[in-house]
C-alpha cells in the first residue's frame, strides 16, 4: 500500500472514503495537521496522542504509521524522516555532534546528532480517523488482479459508481478555489487544458525528488479505461506542455522524466504523474503505471484500446473491489 497515503496521490487502488477524505484534507485543510520546520511553532498536539498500535513501519523509507487516540477521537499519525539536502551540508557537518559506534577496516561508523532544525520529522495527523483509514495504512498483502473488458463493465464500474466519493477537491483546484499558489503551469483550454502542480509527496526542496501532477480540465474522464483516440489532442498537449513547463521551471529535460498514469487510479478524475526518472517513487512499477507515451501510441493504433484491453493492477487483501472479484470467481 501507499506509505505516503496522506498525500494527494496514493500509490495503489483506493476507492474508499479514506483516500478521498485525506486528499480533501490536503486541499481544504480539513482533518490533518502537518508539522514543518519552516512553519511557525505550533502546539504539540502529539502530547495528547495515545498510541495503541503500529500499523506499518519501513526502515528503508524511514517512516512509521501509528494508530491511536487524540483525546477521545481515533487518530492515525504518520511520521517520515525528511531528506538531507545539499544546501544544509555545511551546517550539518559543522554543528552536528558525533558519537563513535564502531571502527572497521573500511570505515568508521558514527551516530550523528544534527541541530534540531535540521533533524525534523515530517508528521501528519489524520483525525478523526475512520476504520477505513486504519485499514488503509495497515500492512496488507497485495494481489494482482486481471480485469477484462467484461470484468470492468460488470464488476469494477458498478463498484466505482457505488463507492467512489466526490472529487470536489479536484474541482476546487480547477476552479482556483484551492492551491492557487502551488500551480506550476496552467492551460485553461476546456478541451485540452490542464493544471500542473506539485504532488504533496514532494517537499519541493530538491529536483531529485520532483513529483508533479497534471489534472485535466475535462471532468468526464475517470481513468485510463475512458480514453479513446478523440482524447489524443488532450494527452499530447499535456505531454508536450508539461515537459516544457518542467524544463523552464526546474531545468529538467524530457529524457530525465517519467510521465505516466495509474490504473487503477487513486481518484477518478484523469490526472497524469510527472516524476524524475531516477526517483523510485512508490506506484511507478509496471503493474500499475502506464507511460503516457505508450498510451498515446496505443490510442493511435486502436481508438478502443483501453476499452477492450485486459488490464492488470494490484489490490490490497482488504479492498472492497477485491471482494467483488472474489465473489465473481475472478480470483
Amino acid at each position: 500500500m501507499d506509505d505516503t497515503a496522506a498525500k494527494r496521490e496514493g500509490h495503489s487502488l483506493q476507492h474508499d472514503e479514506s483516500v478521498q477524505e485525506v486528499k480533501r484534507v490536503k486541499s481544504d485543510d480539513r482533518g490533518a495537521v502537518e508539522k514543518s520546520s519552516e512553519a511557525p511553532e505550533a502546539e504539540n498536539i502529539l502530547s495528547a496522542v495515545t498510541a495503541t498500535k503500529v500499523l506499518k513501519d519501513s526502515a528503508r523509507e524511514k517512516s512509521i504509521f501509528i494508530h491511536g487516540k487524540l483525546g477521545d477521537q481515533e487518530a492515525v499519525v504518520i511520521m517520515e524522516s525528511t531528506p538531507i539536502t545539499e544546501d544544509t551540508l555545511g551546517e550539518l557537518f559543522a554543528k552536528s555532534k558525533l558519537r563513535l559506534e564502531s571502527e572497521g577496516k573500511v570505515g568508521t561508523i558514527y551516530r550523528l546528532q544534527a541541530p534540531p532544525h535540521l533533524n525534523a520529522i515530517k508528521t501528519t495527523v489524520v483525525c478523526p480517523a475512520t476504520d477505513n483509514h486504519v485499514k488503509k495504512y495497515q500492512r496488507q498483502e497485495t494481489f494482482l488482479v486481471e480485469e477484462t473488458d467484461a470484468d470492468y463493465r460488470s464488476i469494477t464500474l458498478p463498484y466505482i459508481e457505488k463507492h467512489c466519493l466526490s472529487v470536489q477537491w479536484v474541482c476546487n483546484i480547477l476552479e482556483k478555489k484551492a492551491e492557487v499558489e502551488r500551480i506550476v503551469y496552467e492551460d485553461p483550454d476546456p478541451d485540452v487544458g490542464f493544471i500542473l502542480l506539485p504532488d504533496f509527496k514532494w517537499d519541493q526542496r530538491q529536483v531529485d525528488d520532483l513529483y508533479l501532477i497534471a489534472i485535466v480540465n475535462q471532468r468526464n474522464i475517470r481513468s485510463l479505461r475512458d480514453l479513446r483516440s478523440t482524447h489524443l489532442p488532450l494527452l499530447k498537449n499535456i505531454y508536450k506542455k508539461g515537459q516544457e513547463a518542467i524544463l523552464q521551471r526546474y531545468q529538467l529535460p524530457t529524457c530525465q522524466l517519467r510521465i505516466y498514469l495509474h490504473y487503477q487510479p487513486s481518484y477518478y478524475h484523469l490526472h497524469i504523474h510527472f516524476t524524475k526518472l531516477s526517483y523510485e517513487v512508490p506506484g511507478c512499477s509496471g503493474e500499475r503505471a502506464h507511460l503516457l507515451a505508450d498510451v498515446i501510441q496505443n490510442l493511435h493504433l486502436n481508438s478502443d484500446y483501453y476499452k477492450s484491453q485486459t488490464m492488470y493492477f494490484p489490490l490490497r487483501a482488504d479492498h472492497g473491489l477485491m471482494n467483488k472479484f472474489k465473489k465473481a470467481g475472478r480470483l
